[in-house]
Formats: structure tokens, sequence, C-alpha cells
């Protein structure tokens, strides 16, 4: 049975959702950096823009990579072409995803490794801010910070906080099982209760970085492409 268009379209901008800034851990459809996806029968056409002329690279290049992975995955399409416009490396970029070279091999002068790495460090700091919003609502509930410590994740209840938590201690493969620790380090250790306020102000300063840079990512993009810019 085939798949309709309609049905594809949706499930492209499902999969565009899924693909999120490095950096900012926001959907890049959330952030405006999809200008265009376009199905046309099978096949699908995506166009992604960055709020400035020289973004880094290296994440611009996760960003039009995780997209073209995860429309590929899409059932029912057959041919998928993303592209980032108005960017100084798109050029590069762009061949590079399209022939699946990696990030070495689109920019072999420059890349002496690829960005597993880079990508595993903005999870963790991703990780650290999700911990930091499910314990801030948690002591907005009226616990205090020294209760933390003894708490699992099965305490948390059903919340956006408490999912995004989970899905980011998925992507670093810590536990995420109802009695596994709540407040743990980026490598799964649990942290002891006389660190948990440290930990915690370390991770108010991570979140509070991701949300302001994020904001002002949306100004610039707002004030490069005018109201198409807007969310």
């Amino acid at each position: 049975m085939s798949i309709g268009t309609a049905s594809i379209d949706s499930a492209v901008w499902t999969a565009l959702g899924t693909v999120r800034d490095p950096e900012l851990d926001e959907p890049i459809t959330d952030l405006g950096f999809v200008r265009e996806a376009n199905v046309h029968e099978s096949e699908v056409r995506v166009r992604l823009r960055l709020p400035t002329y020289f973004c880094a690279p290296n994440f611009a290049y996760l960003m039009v990579a995780d997209a073209a992975d995860a429309v590929r995955a899409v059932p029912g399409v057959t041919r998928v072409d993303v592209r980032l416009e108005d960017h100084f490396a798109a050029e590069e970029i762009n061949a590079g995803v399209a022939a699946g070279a990696g990030f070495s091999g689109s920019f072999p002068e420059e890349a002496v490794r690829e960005l597993d790495e880079l990508r595993r460090t903005f999870q963790r700091k991703a990780h650290t801010a999700a911990l930091e919003r499910a314990c801030r609502r948690l002591v907005s509930e009226g616990l205090v910070v020294d209760e933390l410590a003894g708490l699992r994740l099965a305490d948390l209840a059903p919340s956006p906080e408490r999912e995004s938590l989970l899905r980011r201690r998925a992507e670093l493969g810590l536990p995420v099982a109802p009695d596994s620790p709540l407040v743990v380090d980026d490598d799964g250790v649990p942290v002891p209760a006389e660190k948990v306020a440290s930990r915690l102000r370390f991770a108010r300063a991570v979140r509070v970085s991701i949300d302001g840079n994020a904001a002002f990512c949306r100004g610039l993009l707002k004030t490069r492409y005018g109201e198409e810019g807007k969310e």
C-alpha cells in the first residue's frame, strides 16, 4: 500500500522536529531553522538556514547531517535533498552530507576528526540543564535541596521536565529505571548530599547559558530574515 504525500509531509516535519541544535538543545523546527520542507510524491526537499552567515560550521554540519538522516528514515521517502543556505561553508557541508563523507571528509584540509566528542559534550550540557529544570520544579513544590540526594526518578511526577531529563539521560546511556538516583553527574554517578547544592548551582549556570544563547539566536534569525524569521 502506498503512503500518501500528506502523510509523508506530516511525518517529515515530525522527523525534523527530532533534530536539535547541538548547542541550544532545541528542535530546529522550533528555532525557525527549517525554511522549507516540501514533499513531491516520495521525494523530499529541505532547506535550512541559520541566524548568521558565520555560524560555526561544525554545528551547522551536525544539523544538516542529522536532518538528512531523520528524513531518510521516514517510511515512504525514496529521495532526500537537504541543503543549508546562506552560510559561508554551505557548499562544503551540503556536498559532504550528500556524499556521506562525514565532517572530516567535508573539510579535509581543516578537520582532523569527526564530531562525536563535540556532540557528546553538548549532550552532557543538555543533561545538566535538564536536571536543573527537574530539580527546580521539585524545589518549587516544597522540597529542600538537601532532600534531592535521596530521590529516585520515580519521585518525579509526569511533566515536561521529567520527559526531557529521561530523554537526555537515555542519549548519554545513563540509567533511566524508576529506582535510579535522580541527581547524578554526567557519568551516572550519584552526587552525594553534601555536593548536591554545588552541582545544582553549576547546572543552573549551564541552563541559563543555553537559554540565553537560544534567545539570542532567535533574535539574530529574526533580524536577518525579518518577519519570516519569527517562530
